[in-house]
């Protein structure tokens, strides 16, 4: 049933801040099944299901992401490859969202007792710089109405339990610039250079695990031109919050010393912050360890960064947990095994039903 719904969701365009075409066809898709939308100001999708006599009690709210890392220009064509579906996006975040588009179709065919309102979302901004603005949003706004949140994110057979923290800045490097043999200006470029070998010999430790990645560099304008401006997109990461905020600060402080050093001047923009840690989801856990055991379906916990990230500075039990198999993931050769989609559905469903029967507190 998923299948019905994926490739057209997968062939929809969806990069970070440029979700609306992807989230007007859930919108519809939703719609058509009989439900009403709700379409938040930063762009979120949300249907509440909250039977009479549940008006009040916290709900569950699932969410998957609508954006992609793939950029308006990529082909984003799903062809079928020996019973997988390959194609940029179409498991991240695309096959999630069928899954859960396929659990309001099934709802509608196959109702459920609903004993505590069930909220589903398709929300904005979980990939690159989105920050995850539409899972933080939906959370500040509706915190307490809600009882748990659940990303529905990743392939099946995995729950992310604990949130990796993430602070990202772009940093932009700027002096006079200046012809390569006619002016003696200092060079941005070379005070990118003189930041990025900084940074990368700043200490990290071990355990708990955390990294730093310049994942973007560029500047310059020409061959016989002293670079005038140059930027670095900078992206930190660690399991434990003290050592995220000491990493922060030694960071920034590289940062500004290439700067000075070089004699340019600097321009720094925080541009993440994702907070990390406990998310709070033991009881959490317990419904998607049995939805899995009953479906057979062997589980592991892992540390990541997700949505439910979002849900950390408001003391929401929360949970990050996949509905489908695949790999290749943030790559355009990214696949899907079709027949994974099936159980991912049928492993949503009895987390549902489980948490009417023990909701999370």
């Amino acid at each position: 049933m998923p299948l019905t719904y994926l490739t057209r969701i997968a062939q929809t365009p969806a990069p970070t801040f440029h979700e609306e075409r992807r989230a007007d066809l859930i919108a519809g898709l939703w719609t058509d099944l009989g439900y009403a939308v709700e379409r938040d100001e930063v762009g979120n999708v949300l249907t509440r299901l909250t039977p009479p006599g549940t008006e009040g009690l916290p709900a569950l709210l699932l969410a998957s992401h609508l954006d992609t890392v793939f950029d308006a220009d990529t082909d984003v064509t799903v062809r079928e490859e020996g019973g997988r579906l390959v194609g940029p996006g179409v498991g991240d975040n695309s096959a999630s969202l069928a899954v859960m588009t396929a659990l309001l179709r099934d709802l509608r065919e196959r109702p459920l007792t609903l004993r505590r309102p069930l909220w589903i979302a398709a929300n904005v901004g979980e990939e690159g710089l989105g920050d995850l603005r539409g899972a933080k949003h939906l959370i500040r706004t509706h915190r307490p109405q809600l009882g748990a949140f659940l990303a529905v994110d990743g392939y099946l057979g995995i729950a992310v339990t604990r949130a990796v923290g993430v602070r990202r800045y772009r940093a932009t490097f700027a002096g006079p610039g200046g012809h390569s043999w006619g002016d003696q200006a200092p060079s941005a470029l070379h005070a990118l250079g003189r930041a990025i070998s900084a940074l990368y010999a700043l200490h990290l430790p071990v355990n708990p695990r955390t990294t730093l990645n310049v994942g973007v560099a560029s500047g310059g304008t020409s061959v016989n031109s002293i670079a005038g401006t140059a930027d670095l997109l900078l992206d930190l990461r660690s399991l434990d919050g003290e050592v995220l905020s000491d990493l922060d600060r030694r960071a920034v402080a590289a940062l500004h010393a290439a700067a000075r050093e070089a004699g340019v001047k600097l321009h720094l923009e925080r541009v993440g912050d994702r907070p990390g840690g406990d998310l709070r989801g033991e009881a959490l856990l317990d419904l998607v360890r049995d939805a899995s055991r009953e479906g057979r379906v062997d589980l592991r916990v892992a540390s990541s960064s997700t949505d439910a990230n979002a849900a950390v500075p408001h003391d929401l039990p929360a949970l990050a947990a996949g509905v489908y198999r695949g790999g290749n993931a943030h790559r355009t050769d990214e696949w899907v095994q079709a027949s994974s989609l099936a159980p991912g559905l049928k492993f949503l469903r009895r987390v549902v039903e489980l948490y009417q029967r023990r909701p999370v507190r």
